[in-house]
């Protein structure tokens, strides 16, 4: 059974910096890549990062220069460093594990999901 268990969600005020965490287990991390997602309310879940197994990222454009994403293969763990954070980050952070080593954009491609960490920024 694959499990994906997110960590490091939380409030804080606009400029600071969270970072997320998410260990999966239950099938061979260093061959899928693994992707962030997140929603707020009434809306739609939106990208946000991916890694390819190789090391490849991509990024919203709303987060690009402020959100990194990484991967410790050897912790089974997808990061997400969140700096400069502004209101409209707040959401619910999802991580995700794709079908394959490929990173995509599109939430229909993963097939494992976390529950969720929430994140919220005040002004």
């Amino acid at each position: 059974q694959v499990q994906l268990v997110e960590s490091g969600g939380g409030l804080v005020q606009t400029g600071d910096s969270l970072r997320l965490s998410c260990v999966t287990s239950g099938r061979t991390f260093i061959d899928y890549a693994m992707g962030w997602f997140r929603q707020a309310p009434g809306k739609e879940r939106e990208f946000v990062s991916s890694i390819w197994t190789g090391g490849q990222t991509y990024y919203a454009d709303s987060v690009k220069g402020r959100f990194t994403i990484s991967r410790d293969n050897a912790k089974n763990t997808v990061y997400l460093q969140m700096n400069y954070l502004k209101v409209e980050d707040t959401s619910i952070y999802y991580c995700a594990g794709d079908s394959s080593y490929r990173a995509s954009r599109d939430s229909r491609d993963y097939i494992h999901w976390g529950q969720g960490t929430q994140v919220t920024v005040s002004s």
